[in-house]
């Protein structure tokens, strides 16, 4: 059963990691992970009427292809973590509504996989669950619809902004003691964020919203486990961004004298080609920290080529409104440790 080190939570059972995919869209598909999505999808609308029900597709089409990579069928899922960033988390509600597995829907802004994998790993080891999935998505329109201006209203980006992703990442994760995954990746510890707000109003600067709450978990983290930044292959943010990566560096230099420079990798600079694409200082959004893990880092993990990752998904918990009403944008990061064999 789970134990408790500080703050971080320690994972007997190590819950395995039997199957991972990503998908994005076009301008996901231009970038240095492209080539790793199992599907990119040409036409934004992904061929429905609208971009909150193309959202939905694109989870569900990570969700299947994740499915057949760990050899399941849906089911086969006794539950699901899942969210997105749309209001009551219409995307996952809808593209659940077909898969008939249970479900259990999570919200931590662009922390939500990282909520969503912890969550999963926990339900497998309290011995109640064989096995459970995790996924997360977001959709550049539906999300600038909701929370900034309609694409038909033509408002240029501030120099800040981060470019909210169209993509979603999946992972389905089976108990300790599947003979599959005996050297596939495994969650070993966990740790929930605390709601951290250093004042930041400008929604348009999610990544400096977002740095302090990263450097919270990371503190903790370090601290319960007695570790250090280079104990760790790598120390995954999604998604900080040129801006918020910086500002993260800055805080462990400052506060503990940690130099996190060549262990810390952001997804949100990872996603896209910058300033060869025009995606401001970096991605953001749910489904950039899902499909860069997904496509990207738990691959690598399986391989081999990486050990130990650490992975801090990190969420701005503002709405459409707070915003307007002069409210600060607090924030938030929850961390899941991967490891490999």
């Amino acid at each position: 059963m789970a134990q408790r080190i500080g703050d971080v939570i320690a994972l007997p059972s190590r819950p395995v990691c039997l199957g991972q995919a990503a998908v994005g869209g076009k301008i996901e598909g231009e970038g240095p992970l492209g080539s790793a999505f199992a599907e990119v999808f040409a036409e934004a609308k992904l061929g429905e009427e609208n971009w909150e029900m193309a959202e939905s597709r694109l989870q569900q089409a990570a969700i299947a292809h994740a499915l057949r990579s760990a050899s399941c069928q849906p089911g086969g899922i006794d539950l699901h973590f899942g969210g997105d960033l749309l209001n009551q988390c219409t995307a996952t509600n809808f593209a659940l509504r077909q898969l008939h597995m249970p479900l259990a829907g999570l919200y931590a802004a662009c922390g939500t996989f990282a909520l969503s994998l912890a969550m999963a790993a926990l339900a497998l080891d309290s011995g109640g669950f064989t096995r459970v999935s995790a996924a997360a998505s977001s959709h550049f329109c539906a999300a600038e619809k909701q929370f900034r201006f309609p694409l038909e209203y033509g408002c240029e980006p501030t120099p800040t902004n981060q470019r909210t992703a169209t993509a979603a990442g999946a992972a389905i994760l089976g108990t300790g003691s599947e003979k599959s995954g005996q050297a596939a990746p495994r969650v070993t510890q966990i740790i929930f964020g605390r709601v951290v707000d250093m004042g930041v109003k400008d929604a348009n600067s999610m990544g400096a919203a977002m740095a302090p709450a990263a450097w919270d978990t990371l503190r903790r983290f370090l601290a319960g486990t007695r570790t250090a930044p280079n104990d760790y292959d790598m120390i995954l943010t999604g998604d900080l961004g040129k801006i918020g990566t910086a500002l993260f560096k800055a805080l462990a230099q400052k506060e503990a004298g940690l130099n996190l420079q060549g262990v810390h990798h952001d997804g949100g600079t990872l996603l896209y080609s910058t300033p060869k694409q025009d995606v401001g200082v970096g991605g953001s959004g749910i489904g950039c920290s899902a499909a860069v893990l997904c496509a990207n880092i738990l691959p690598r993990l399986r391989a081999g080529n990486l050990h130990r990752v650490l992975f801090l998904g990190t969420g701005a918990l503002l709405s459409a409104i707070s915003p307007l009403q002069g409210e600060t944008i607090p924030s938030i990061a929850h961390g899941v440790l991967i490891e490999s064999p």
